[in-house]
């Protein structure tokens, strides 16, 4: 069974990855949204490693607060309001109700797309590494966890959120070039295409 039920406009997908490593090369705003455990985070780190880009992570520094605490909806909006308007970030994170304040400063979008398995197996197998710890892209005093709700969070991404995503893109960013990242390959083939860092 295929993962992904709704698809981008054509006009607005960049399928060749030099042209998106160009792309990338060139953007002051860079948005990268997709599935927990798809390596949205990782790409996002390097990414602004190798071209000095802010990195702004929304679950450690809009959505999360120590403990697994939701912050208030109104704060994350003035949080990303506030954030967006710097020159030069890549921000990490989906949530689709704050697409119609990112995309319009966004010049890319980069959504990691992995099958499901994939991103099970992600989620899965980085819990050992950070057990009792909090990983970095992620707000102090969130404890590395897996649980039921989250795994059936990546069960169903793409029958719930991907829709969402593509009416949010389509809505407010629809002139803002988006690549899909469908296989670790295609993520490392991008990485090389990009070089070592400026």
């Amino acid at each position: 069974m295929m993962d992904q039920k709704v698809e981008l406009p054509s006009h607005q997908q960049i399928t060749d990855l030099k042209q998106a490593a160009e792309h990338i090369r060139t953007a002051r705003r860079i948005l990268v949204i997709g599935c927990s455990g798809g390596g949205k985070s990782t790409l996002s780190l390097e990414i602004a490693r190798r071209f000095g880009l802010s990195y702004i992570s929304l679950d450690r520094d809009v959505y999360w607060l120590p403990g697994w605490v939701t912050r208030d909806r109104v704060e994350q909006r003035m949080i990303i309001a506030t954030r967006i308007l710097e020159e030069r970030w890549i921000m990490d994170g989906t949530n689709p109700s704050s697409l119609d304040i990112r995309l319009p400063r966004t010049d890319f979008v980069v959504w990691v797309r992995m099958q499901r398995l994939v991103c099970m197996w992600g989620a899965i197998s980085r819990w050992p590494k950070w057990i009792g710890r909090t990983r970095p892209e992620m707000a102090p005093g969130c404890i590395e966890k897996i649980d039921l709700e989250f795994l059936r969070f990546i069960w169903t991404f793409e029958e719930k959120l991907a829709p969402r995503l593509v009416a949010g893109i389509a809505e407010h960013g629809p002139d803002v070039p988006v690549l899909e990242l469908k296989s670790r390959a295609q993520m490392r083939e991008l990485l090389d295409l990009l070089g070592p860092p400026d």
